[in-house]
């Protein structure tokens, strides 16, 4: 299972945005990537909530995700939009995951449970939930080779949620994103193995990087992380690119026999 990464710096409208992913994709399938993973916020990136809401769409209606439902029928390929910053049918706004078949239609969509709401001790703030409507329900996928365990970003930070998604059947979790630059250097990799470590899983993590045009700043560094928790591959940087791993499915079920943490885990009361 050849997998393509794919790191963007993701620009403030839809037709720039396509325009830059496009591309990335392409390369990746000519590559000979048959699962293709875009980060969060594929199809536009703009922090400000009066410059971006107005440009939201309906799923069925994004000029981005309609573009890459097309690259996928063209190229033969799965295509996993990390997440798309869509309008929901009742007029708020989702971070969702898309998952699309190679003949273009859509096989599941998740949206993001955990709402990046922080204050960290640089001084940045995040309110995602000021902009966002929460999901409320976990999402796996089957594909040819793999049941998958579909996060976004932040969701990274809730170990109950991978363990769930592990006991219902996931091999590989994908874990799209736009980390930010200081919780990128401190947590991003150490958080991505221990998510895979605790369940014996894949972890794919395609990422935002650099300077963006709404001034914020992303930590890049894609990475895939083994069953084992092994770094796979990893980009070493912020700039736009591709990375490749090859997965081995059966890789997971030998982690879990190894050390069977799901199957061992015991209710408790208290404290």
């Amino acid at each position: 299972m050849l997998v393509g990464l794919i790191q963007t710096r993701t620009p403030a409208t839809h037709a720039a945005a396509l325009a830059h992913v496009l591309p990335l994709v392409r390369d990746a399938a000519a590559q000979g990537a048959r699962f293709i993973l875009t980060p969060e916020g594929t199809n536009i990136l703009q922090k400000d909530r009066e410059a971006l809401l107005p440009q939201l769409t309906l799923l069925a209606d994004d000029p981005v995700v309609k573009g890459l439902r097309a690259a996928a029928r063209e190229l033969g390929v799965w295509i996993d939009v990390g997440s798309a910053l869509v309008k929901r049918e009742d007029g708020k706004a989702a971070n969702r995951q898309v998952l699309i078949r190679p003949d273009g239609t859509i096989a599941a969509t998740y949206d993001k449970l955990h709402m990046f709401d922080v204050d960290l001790p640089t001084g940045e703030t995040a309110r995602e939930s000021e902009t966002y409507e929460p999901g409320d329900r976990a999402v796996v996928a089957d594909t040819p080779w793999a049941r998958l365990g579909l996060t976004i970003c932040y969701d990274l930070r809730f170990a109950a949620l991978y363990r769930a998604l592990a006991l219902a059947g996931a091999q590989v979790f994908t874990i799209p994103a736009a980390f930010t630059r200081p919780t990128g250097e401190a947590h991003w990799e150490v958080l991505m193995r221990a998510r895979a470590i605790e369940t014996g899983s894949y972890v794919l993590a395609a990422a935002q990087g650099g300077f963006h045009e709404d001034r914020r700043g992303t930590w890049g560094r894609s990475l895939v992380v083994g069953p084992w928790g092994e770094v796979v591959a990893k980009l070493d940087h912020d700039e736009p690119g591709v990375l490749l791993a090859d997965l081995d499915p059966a890789a997971s079920a030998k982690a879990r026999a190894a050390i069977p943490a799901l199957a061992n885990a015991r209710a408790f009361t208290g404290p």
